[in-house]
């Protein structure tokens, strides 16, 4: 394969000429091939080859050639609104086989006011013609299928597709409404989603909204014409076909993500448990926009580039873009990260606490990994916990209460922060990110001081700082923020100062202050305990049934069924489209956990097995559900855990 573009081999003419003819514009490719021979609606096959149920053909259900569905739509001009349930097409599709996709239309919205209708369209292979090597691989398979999300999402941008007939501000009743086509809005992670895919024989799958278009409750047959018989074709030219797209970007933007789970993968082979590039760009540009920080003449703002200290730099031979990259590497153990506020402790945190999801190229944090199993804690005052062992850090409440089988609607932080951590090691958390601005100041640590005044016998709380090394001999590394105890340098492996958002490695001198400054830390010194174990918990998959109530407000709220599932303290969500497969992955719990001996963890990891084999239509059974990304399983136990409902849990008793 030649460097900068995948080499397709011979293939032809294309059908530019044919797209030019009939749209006018840029077309890339040559020669005139024509259109393709007429074919039936292609199935849509997972990664096993199998055909999901949604591809079963139910007697009555409709379906035809594009020419019979465009005669449809003008048969319906200025019929009453619910007749657009004739267009619905779950399984046979409507075939245009003149420019090679099918399109399947799911339930018709019943009004025009009403969520959008889900539409799924399939561009046949010989049409799309991408490359294989393309998507010869589930890495490579899902930043193509990102790459066209974002050129499908851009086109309608550009075409002003995705503004319906009564403009941004909507109109009256009377007035005309809808026509608008909406997909999934891209981030700056490429994760799998389901907006656009590539099926495993090549044909391309795109799933998106458009809201028909009506008049009051009079269907406006002639603008929905127009959308199907010349604004869809129109974006499926622009974004779906290869010989339309940039394609030394698209291959650029494949190997790029492709080359950043390379360094993922090896992360553990090499002693480490994230990496981060020199040159990299870490800062955001606001709370609210989450693009690279740019340099700013009028404010005098400067962009510094991550730059990585000598003693710590280790490099990768990348794989597919023919160059050595270096960077920190970040070892197994407990790293600290100091310096003053405002000089990027938190900025590094957070670029690694999403280090797991791949970036986009021009994000600034291409490359800038970490371990797939690592988990952001933080306190979180107020959050409900169900049967959670907590021992190991809080014992000897007051009035007697216990905490091997904690319960509470409304734990304090320092209850709560315990609770996350103990949750994220039942999921097999091997890594922990910890910013202390986000913590329980009395979990973190207790200086002498506090501890001469409050005899150990009056304090329920054994702080992490005394359980750090026991959980790091067992395999648990962490990061930590800290720039306010420096009791933690008795514990650190090694140690970064950011100083103005340059790294340091202070880690001798730290060691130094620790050895001088000893008798300060005689508690550490003697505390010698195990860390205590982890105590396994079967959700109740009945107590999870939301009565078909669940609406997902934002990326944090979620209404499920008569409770409000607050996920904010979910900082490693990175959109609103995993939480919307949360709600999905929420309501398959009554099915999956059917006994009261099977774990949170054999649960979701055998939903994880089946996402992995049949992609996220697992959760939505054939219904073009194209608002999905895929979520960790410690997301989505997190959400378990956090559903205010009685009687979610039961701890599993030793046999």
């Amino acid at each position: 394969m030649r460097r900068g573009t995948f080499n397709r081999g011979g293939r032809g003419g294309g059908r530019g000429d044919y797209y030019k003819n009939k749209y006018g514009g840029r077309s890339s490719g040559g020669g005139g091939r024509g259109p393709p021979p007429p074919s039936s609606p292609r199935p849509d096959t997972s990664s096993s080859g199998t055909v999901p149920q949604a591809y079963e053909r139910p007697i009555g259900d409709n379906g035809g050639t594009h020419k019979d569905f465009i005669d449809l739509l003008r048969r319906l001009d200025q019929k009453q609104y619910p007749a657009y349930r004739d267009v619905e097409s779950t399984t046979k599709g409507w075939l245009n086989d003149m420019e090679g996709y099918s399109l399947f239309i799911g339930k018709a919205q019943s009004d025009p006011y009403a969520k959008p209708t889900r539409c799924r369209v399939v561009v046949a292979n010989e049409t799309a013609k991408f490359p294989p090597v393309s998507y010869q691989n589930k890495v490579r398979s899902v930043a193509l299928g990102d790459y066209l999300n974002r050129v499908f999402f851009d086109c309608c941008k550009q075409m002003g597709a995705d503004v319906g007939a009564g403009g941004e501000g909507g109109s009256n009743w009377s007035g005309p409404k809808g026509g608008d086509i909406e997909i999934a809005k891209p981030t700056q992670h490429v994760i799998e989603q389901s907006a656009v895919r590539i099926l495993q024989n090549g044909d391309i799958c795109a799933q998106f909204t458009i809201n028909l278009p009506a008049r009051g409750r009079s269907i406006l047959g002639h603008k929905a014409v127009q959308i199907f018989d010349q604004t869809l074709p129109q974006l499926i030219q622009k974004a779906l076909l290869y010989e339309a797209l940039d394609s030394n970007a698209v291959t650029r933007h494949v190997l790029n993500v492709e080359d950043q789970e390379w360094i993922r993968a090896n992360l553990d082979m090499r002693g480490l448990v994230a990496f981060v590039p020199d040159g990299a760009i870490l800062p955001r540009k606001s709370g609210a926009d989450d693009s690279p920080m740019e340099d700013s003449e009028e404010s005098g703002q400067k962009v510094v580039r991550f730059h990585s200290p000598d003693t710590l730099r280790v490099s990768f031979d990348l794989p597919n873009m023919g160059k050595t990259l270096a960077g920190i590497g970040i070892r197994k153990g407990i790293t600290l990260i100091v310096g003053g506020g405002f000089h990027g402790k938190s900025t590094l945190l957070e670029a690694l606490q999403v280090g797991m999801y791949n970036k986009i190229p021009g994000d600034g944090r291409e490359f800038c990994v970490c371990s797939p199993n690592a988990v952001k804690i933080r306190a979180e005052d107020g959050r409900s916990v169900s049967e959670v062992n907590i021992s190991p850090f809080i014992n000897n409440l007051p009035f007697g209460k216990g905490t091997e089988c904690f319960t509470t609607k409304d734990s304090s932080g320092s209850t709560s922060q315990a609770t996350n951590i103990m949750e994220a090691l039942e999921m097999g958390a091997k890594t922990l990110l910890i910013d202390e601005d986000t913590c329980a100041s009395n979990f973190m640590a207790r200086d002498d001081k506090m501890m001469s005044l409050v005899h150990k016998d009056k304090e329920p709380i054994t702080p992490f700082l005394y359980k750090a090394k026991t959980l790091a001999k067992q395999g648990i590394s962490m990061i930590l923020v800290v720039g306010s105890c420096g009791d933690f340098f008795d514990i650190g492996d090694t140690t970064i100062l950011m100083d103005s958002y340059s790294c340091h490695d202070v880690t001798a001198r730290a060691k130094q202050i620790a050895a001088a400054n000893a008798a300060n830390a005689g508690a550490l010194a003697k505390f010698k305990a195990p860390f205590g174990s982890v105590t396994p918990r079967c959700p109740v998959g009945q107590a999870f049934k939301p009565n078909n109530k669940v609406a997902v407000r934002s990326k944090s709220i979620v209404a499920y069924g008569d409770v409000e599932l607050d996920l904010s303290g979910l900082e490693q969500l990175v959109s609103r489209e995993q939480t919307n497969a949360i709600a999905l992955a929420l309501q398959r719990l009554a099915a999956l956990a059917p006994g009261s001996q099977a774990t949170i963890f054999q649960i979701l990891t055998h939903l994880n097995e089946i996402l992995d084999r049949e992609g996220l239509d697992a959760l939505t059974s054939g219904q073009f559900d194209g608002s999905l990304a895929r979520p960790r399983v410690f997301e989505i136990a997190a959400a378990i855990n956090r559903l205010r409902v009685d009687g979610s849990f039961v701890q599993l008793q030793a046999k």
